[in-house]
């Protein structure tokens, strides 16, 4: 700036308009160059006097600005002086001091954080990252599971570093899509824009936490630019794949505790906060064995909701699914471990979905397949129903496998011929055609049809749905969905219920009740009840509910009240047959012999 040059004023009330004039204020002339700005408030915007206002404004858009920014401010100390008022004791002794404050006027600067994003990777430690996690992200008590950090060059610039947390952050345990969670922050030239763009990366890595610093967008930018902008999609994809190297790179780890750490987390909630959550969850992985039954899922959700939704980077997310299965017991398998361990000649992946593990354990339908030597998934979740239909083939190297529901109607194995399988299923439903036929008449409007199987081992009976039926996890799911929406949940779910009823004609209790139609006839009520308690049986080991709980108990009772009857009937006859009444010697025998003693062991007493 030349010397005597005149000072000039920049004016504009907010709107379109501005008025460049010369300055003929009598305010203090700038000194060399430079720009000093007047604000004027309005009268309902006088927070913004207050310094807390104004830190917490830069704090959190401009933490990151390269030159500092500072807040004049009140800054009030405690300094030690000498206690004028205290008594000394002895001469020579040093005086009393006492605490008082000193208030001070001044400047302190604000955004002191340095961007370590800008820095190159190599020159951050594994410390800072974890203290940049914890300071940006309010997350003193987590430590990230995995991080990377990265840039782009070329069509556009950008920098970023993501994190992986170590445990779910605590607005997505109540809502694994809560609209809140603000996990990825959008800077421009560093300066902070916002947290809460919804495409800039897929609600299945809503979990993900991370910077991204744009040198491309403008600093006005708004959502209905980022829709229209090619940097946003180009930034998406490349955050998409540096989160799977992410759980890649957690995944193939040699310490298996992290991804399992990533898939499940042992929940401990109580009401003394989110530090003894951590602190609680720290102790017992640390010094107590865990079992997953008491684990809740944590990030694993996340990428089956990615196999439904994310049809470009499917084949990418399913290989990192986790499942329980038939042989791995407390431990979760993927696809690649269970197609190592399949019998010589296997094409196929068998899986039945359930409720939990153990009623996928107790399932008929799972029976039919374990019994047989093969290997089965256990699917537990409600999500998991619906992201297995967008997996119908895993393909590993050059071989294709096709996923098989157990539960469908129509199971094929890779070891029999199918033609031999059909005559076989042919010949038991004509040697067994009476049952048969009496359980199709007795259950007509609670099955589609009957038919006989010796795939069944241990269970009487199984229900199974048609090709294209629907399981009964997915039944009590629309069920419940109708019902919220203000339908009846009655006319819906009744052609729903139609499974196939498939029977064991080698099972004691299917033989019983074919002596039963024999000897009392079709028309037999015992019969009948024994039919209907056949197939509630079936149902509830299949994981269907009991329509009539009611009705249900009264066939239980009714049978119990026979048993007992009968039971009474032949204590009469016994009783009617004593001819002689035992002395209290024999009956002391007869009630030693009963415990499985005898008096002969008394010989040597």
């Amino acid at each position: 700036m030349q010397p005597n040059s005149p000072q000039f004023k920049w004016t504009s009330d907010a709107s379109n308009s501005y008025t460049i004039s010369e300055d003929t204020s009598q305010m203090e002339p700038i000194e060399g160059s430079g720009t000093r700005l007047i604000l004027h408030l309005k009268d309902d915007a006088m927070e913004y006097l207050e310094p807390a206002k104004l830190e917490d404004l830069l704090q959190h858009y401009s933490e990151f600005v390269e030159f500092p920014i500072s807040v004049w401010k009140e800054k009030t100390e405690y300094k030690q002086v000498p206690d004028e008022d205290a008594e000394v004791e002895e001469e020579g002794d040093e005086p009393k001091m006492k605490t008082v404050p000193e208030t001070t006027e001044g400047y302190e600067q604000m955004n002191t954080n340095k961007p370590i994003w800008l820095r190159s990777p190599s020159d951050v430690t594994e410390e800072e990252y974890k203290d940049f996690y914890q300071s940006a992200f309010r997350a003193t008590y987590d430590e990230p599971l995995c991080h990377t950090h990265f840039s782009l060059e070329g069509q556009i610039e950008c920098k970023s570093i993501l994190y992986i947390p170590g445990m779910l952050p605590f607005e997505l345990s109540k809502d694994m899509f809560d609209e809140d969670a603000r996990n990825i922050r959008l800077y421009v030239k560093r300066v902070f824009i916002n947290d809460k763009f919804e495409d800039i990366v897929p609600r299945w890595l809503k979990f993900v936490r991370g910077v991204v610093d744009s040198q491309d967008l403008p600093l006005n930018v708004s959502r209905e630019i980022l829709q229209k902008s090619k940097v946003l999609s180009i930034i998406n994809k490349r955050l998409v794949r540096k989160s799977l190297d992410m759980i890649r790179e957690i995944e193939e780890d040699e310490d298996e505790s992290k991804y399992i750490m990533f898939w499940y987390v042992f929940v401990y909630m109580c009401i003394c906060g989110w530090f003894v959550y951590f602190s609680a969850v720290l102790l017992m992985h640390t010094f107590l064995p865990i079992p997953p039954t008491q684990h809740r899922n944590n990030f694993g959700k996340y990428l089956k909701v990615g196999v439904i939704e994310d049809q470009r980077n499917k084949d990418d997310i399913i290989p990192l699914l986790r499942f329980f299965s038939s042989k791995s017991e407390e431990e979760y398998t993927s696809l690649d471990q269970y197609i190592e361990g399949m019998k010589e000649n296997q094409k196929q992946i068998y899986y039945v979905t359930a409720d939990g593990k153990e009623k996928a354990m107790m399932s008929p339908a799972a029976e039919k397949v374990r019994s047989r030597g093969f290997e089965v998934l256990y699917l537990t979740e409600p999500l998991d129903e619906i992201m297995i239909e967008s997996v119908t083939n895993y393909k590993k190297g050059d071989e294709n496998y096709k996923l098989v529901d157990v539960s469908k109607e129509g199971l094929n194995f890779d070891d029999e011929d199918q033609e031999e399988r059909k005559k076989k299923e042919d010949e038991l439903n004509e040697d067994h055609k009476n049952v048969k036929t009496y359980l199709e008449t007795a259950l007509a409007e609670k099955v589609q049809k009957v038919k006989m199987t010796d795939l069944l081992n241990e269970s009487p009976a199984a229900l199974v749905q048609s090709a294209y039926g629907m399981s009964p996890t997915m039944q009590r799911y629309m069920k419940a969905q109708n019902v919220a929406s203000g339908g009846s949940d009655a006319g819906m779910m009744g052609s729903m219920n139609q499974a196939v009823l498939e029977v064991n004609p080698s099972h004691p209790i299917v033989q019983d009740l074919e002596r039963m139609i024999v000897s009392q006839g079709e028309e037999s009520n015992e019969a009948k009840n024994f039919a209907v308690l056949l197939y509630d049986v079936a149902a509830l080991t299949s994981g269907y509910e009991i329509e009539d709980s009611g009705d249900f108990a009264n066939r239980i009772l009714s049978m119990m009240t026979s048993k007992a009857t009968v039971d009474i009937k032949d204590a009469e006859v016994e009783s009617h047959d004593v001819v002689q009444k035992p002395t209290s010697a024999t009956a002391t025998a007869a009630q030693t012999e009963f415990f499985g003693l005898k008096p002969d062991n008394f010989e040597n007493v």
